[in-house]
């Protein structure tokens, strides 16, 4: 199997990992409910995509974008507001919201936070709301980036204060969804 996804075209991995992400999310589900009932302030959740804290930024790609303390590049939604998260529900699931505050030194810009539908705190950059992608499986990925899903294009967030052009032309989902 490894040899046949290794011989895939780009075209054809951004479809397969499309497929792939409701069972990547069903995983994460599972891990999450059978993981130990203790918990944290400032805790992550989503396997540590979503892990809140201090930002870094990578070069990938050729764009320096945000990552979250633990090296995953975090998003942007084209949908959202400044003050309102327009990805909830499944969304939320493929794509997990930044819990807030977050920090970040060395990095021009302004962090905030708004509070979502369910009462959480989301981390913004510079009046965007953060998100990592669940199908980002180790740092340095940005396999998210100009994905269209859930109504909206997502772009990796870059420190130039601007959404990062997707390197190629991204398979569209329909705006319903995975």
């Amino acid at each position: 199997m490894l040899r046949s996804l290794a011989k895939l075209t780009a075209g054809n991995r951004r479809v397969w990992m499309l497929l792939a992400l409701p069972a990547a999310a069903a995983t994460a589900a599972l891990m999450v409910g059978c993981s130990s009932s203790s918990t944290s302030s400032g805790g992550s959740s989503g396997g540590g995509h979503a892990a809140a804290g201090k930002l870094k930024t990578a070069k990938i790609g050729g764009a320096t974008v945000l990552t979250n303390s633990k090296g995953f590049t975090l998003y942007s939604f084209a949908l959202d507001t400044s003050t309102k998260s327009n990805c909830n529900g499944q969304c939320a699931t493929n794509w997990p919201p930044v819990k807030g505050p977050v920090t970040g030194s060395r990095i021009k810009g302004t962090f905030g936070a708004i509070k979502r539908s369910d009462g959480s705190i989301q981390a913004t950059f510079d009046g965007r709301p953060l998100y990592t992608f669940a199908a980002d499986t180790s740092p340095g990925q940005a396999n998210g980036n100009g994905l269209n899903a859930f109504g909206g294009v997502w772009h990796e967030d870059t420190t130039s204060g601007s959404a990062a052009a997707p390197a190629s032309t991204p398979a569209s989902t329909g705006g319903g969804g995975y």
